[in-house]
């Protein structure tokens, strides 16, 4: 019989014969395909740290990558270059017990917070952080940056992104800020997921080492760690995250040098690699489209004599790039 009347019966058996042999030899191989399963029974360690946390910076000392050549020289001439690059063995007991204890107590009428490591007091303030991290912090610098002049440095820097959100996608930024943004993330946040997003509290922080602002980084940090404080812990634990491990572990080191330390201890800290940039390198050019050449690099980032603009402000009055204010009210 034919299937349909108008056509020939030769012509049906073509199309039956031709769907036959296809379901034959797509038809779906027996059995269903299990379902992803998420990982059971984490470890502590998996659980209380996350190893992009508080990373070591890779800055190309032999300048591979042009594109990123001038910023990796200012970071690795600049105040933060120490911070961000200095390794050392980080050991999770070490860091659980102190963070276990850890609380928030006066020192001559100042917050400091004080962890009990092998019965042995070891205490976080910002001057320890400044002294041991090296720092160069001014007692009287702030920790934070006023958010008009955030947002117009941001326009400054050719940000596509929402200005006026809590929040700036790294993204969004030409190549050299963006990375300058990633190495804030990635190893002087307090961030544990999402490190393609930053703050305005540390967008405020690149903004003032881009315009040479006085900047209390110790004083960031420091006040990351009492906001950790305040969190209620692992669901699972009850205990507070490990934040910033390898600053302890450097702040340990110095206080009492003789803990004990273990191979099988070692908690895992990534470090960035050179590959780390390429792939920095290449995302950033399926995201953002740069001029050709790139813009020269503002403030501080051009030039290392430069001067901080007074009264809060993103540019001097003589500057003779483009003027944000109308946008930024």
């Amino acid at each position: 019989m034919c299937l349909y009347p108008y056509m020939s019966k030769c012509i049906c058996d073509m199309i039956v014969a031709y769907y036959g042999h296809f379901q034959f030899h797509m038809a779906p191989k027996e059995g269903k395909r299990k379902p992803a399963t998420k990982k059971e029974n984490k470890s502590e360690e998996e659980i209380m740290s996350e190893k992009r946390h508080n990373q070591i910076a890779y800055l190309d000392p032999e300048e591979k990558l042009a594109e990123l050549k001038d910023i990796t020289k200012w970071i690795r001439e600049s105040r933060i270059n120490y911070v961000v690059t200095f390794s050392t063995p980080v050991y999770k007991s070490l860091i659980k017990a102190f963070w276990d204890s850890a609380s928030v107590v006066q020192v001559d009428g100042k917050d400091v917070i004080k962890g009990r490591v092998n019965n042995l007091d070891v205490i976080v303030s910002p001057d320890i952080l400044n002294k041991v991290l090296q720092l160069q912090d001014h007692p009287d610098a702030p920790d934070s940056i006023p958010i008009m002049c955030t947002r117009g440095c941001l326009l400054r820097m050719n940000c596509t992104g929402e200005i006026f959100s809590t929040q700036i996608n790294k993204g969004d930024l030409p190549l050299r800020y963006k990375f300058l943004l990633h190495v804030l993330i990635q190893c002087l946040s307090n961030r544990r997921v999402g490190y393609d997003m930053a703050g305005n509290d540390l967008v405020g922080f690149m903004v003032a080492l881009v315009l040479n602002k006085p900047f209390s980084i110790s004083k960031y940090i420091f006040s990351n760690m009492q906001e950790n404080m305040t969190r209620t812990g692992s669901r699972i634990t009850g205990n507070k995250f490990w934040m910033y491990p390898r600053f302890l572990q450097m702040i340990m080191n110095v206080q009492h040098p003789g803990l004990p330390k273990a191979d099988n201890d070692i908690l895992k800290i990534e470090a960035m690699n050179f590959n780390s940039l390429r792939i920095i390198k290449n995302l950033a050019h399926k995201r953002y489209k740069e001029s050709d050449p790139p813009r020269k690099l503002i403030g501080a980032l051009g030039n290392t004599a430069y001067v901080a603009p007074e009264n809060d402000k993103w540019r001097h009055n003589d500057s003779q790039s483009d003027d944000e204010e109308p946008e930024v009210n």
